[in-house]
């Protein structure tokens, strides 16, 4: 029998546990041994709850128990996540983990820990929830040079465009609305300015690269400054607004950003809606493909752990490595390039002339009942469109733009 420790009995701990008891068959078949859960680290007690006898305050009796070669972290945030994880690589323990801002934060260190200990420290979870990305990209697309990954990686982000988009919602509403489904926490910071989509991503782009990412380094914009206005112009052009983050190879440079982007039914990610979450990885012998799924959840979330736990128990002796600690150079953001829609102060009949002067060929929208009207420029880089917009008086909005 296979002695494991889950340290947080949260959401996505407490489905661990309950897949673990669920699929115990399926998983006792895969790792030819039979998995339990000795102890469950939580400040809180459980009375009643499958996990009552479970129930450790202190981390060292996880740490000090030989019995223990697989422990699961779903605590979330840095600490003591981060103190407690790599204790247990260092005690020679496999770690699973959900948590993304300890793999942005301290991924490289802890993977060369493990590789040392020659154990594994596993993330699949702390991207995309239960949808399989972290796996394939050392796996099925080892092979592969990649050329870009795209996503949306925020399910609460998605969930408010999506509510903005089809129900006419104000940022406002849709926000409050995702809070009340427990969708968006009381304090949306990480989400809505864009700051979990950023760790995900330097996590892809390493793990595509084979680098150390510094999610620091990234351009993030959240998604505080779409209006309901922004969405009339879409709607009248048959086109969205969603978050992307994206990490884009091309000619020895390598950009990875996060932005709201306008995107048109073409896109292979126009229509994942709602609290779903869709990757876009481009090799360049693959070409295309997409992973799509719930990108959040109890039970989904689960799921991608205990993949990474079984992974774990029969890879006894192999350490997988994500990346080396060789930092990536990103390139800067202003090199990236992009058409731009651009919300402009006043009539197109008075001013779409000025507007053509200064970006060159441009699509001209208009609206019914506003005092403007707005443009789609050429293909140019982030430099380029700021020296150009800063020759043009009463811009309102603009939003990179892939139509």
């Amino acid at each position: 029998m296979i002695q494991v420790a889950v340290m947080g009995y949260g959401t996505i701990g407490s489905g661990v546990v309950e897949i673990l008891e669920r699929n115990r068959k399926k998983i006792a078949e895969a790792v030819k041994e039979e998995v339990h859960v000795k102890y469950v680290l939580d400040l809180r007690e459980f009375p009643g709850s499958p996990v009552e006898n479970k129930i450790v305050h202190d981390f060292s009796v996880i740490e000090a128990d030989p019995e223990i070669s697989m422990v699961v972290e779903t605590m979330g945030g840095l600490n003591p996540a981060y103190k407690f994880v790599k204790a247990c690589l260092e005690a020679g323990k496999h770690v699973a983990t959900s948590n993304k801002a300890l793999v942005a934060a301290y991924g490289t260190e802890l993977l060369q820990i493990a590789a040392s200990r020659n154990v594994n420290f596993f993330f699949e979870a702390s991207v995309g929830g239960g949808i399989p990305i972290i796996r394939p990209l050392y796996t099925s697309l080892a092979g592969e040079e990649i050329q870009e990954i795209t996503g949306i990686l925020n399910g609460t982000t998605n969930y408010i465009l999506t509510k903005m988009d089809k129900e006419k919602a104000t940022f406002e509403s849709a926000l409050r609305e995702a809070q009340e489904l427990g969708y968006a926490e009381r304090n949306p910071e990480a989400d809505v300015e864009g700051h979990d989509t950023c760790r995900k991503i330097a996590i892809l782009t390493a793990m595509a690269t084979g680098h150390e990412v510094d999610y620091q380094e990234i351009y993030t914009e959240g998604i505080t400054g779409i209006t309901d206005v922004d969405f009339r112009y879409a709607d009248s052009m048959g086109t969205s607004i969603k978050l992307f983050g994206s990490s884009r190879m091309e000619e020895g440079m390598v950009h990875a950003w996060v932005a709201p982007v306008m995107i048109g039914p073409s896109h292979p990610l126009y229509s994942v809606s709602d609290v779903y979450n869709g990757i876009l990885v481009k090799g360049n012998m693959l070409g295309t493909a997409m992973f799509y799924g719930s990108g959040a959840g109890k039970l989904p979330t689960a799921s991608a752990v205990v993949a990474d736990m079984i992974e774990a128990l029969t890879s006894k002796g192999h350490a997988v490595m994500g990346w080396d600690d060789n930092r990536l150079k990103l390139d800067h953001m202003k090199g990236s390039r992009s058409r731009f829609f651009v919300r402009i102060k006043g009539t197109a009949q008075e001013r779409q002339e000025e507007a053509r002067e200064v970006f060159g060929p441009i699509q001209v929208i208009e609206l019914e009942h506003l005092d403007e009207f707005a443009v789609i420029t050429e293909v140019m880089t982030e430099e380029e469109y700021e020296n150009k917009a800063a020759c043009l008086q009463g811009i309102r909005q603009r939003i990179r733009a892939e139509i």
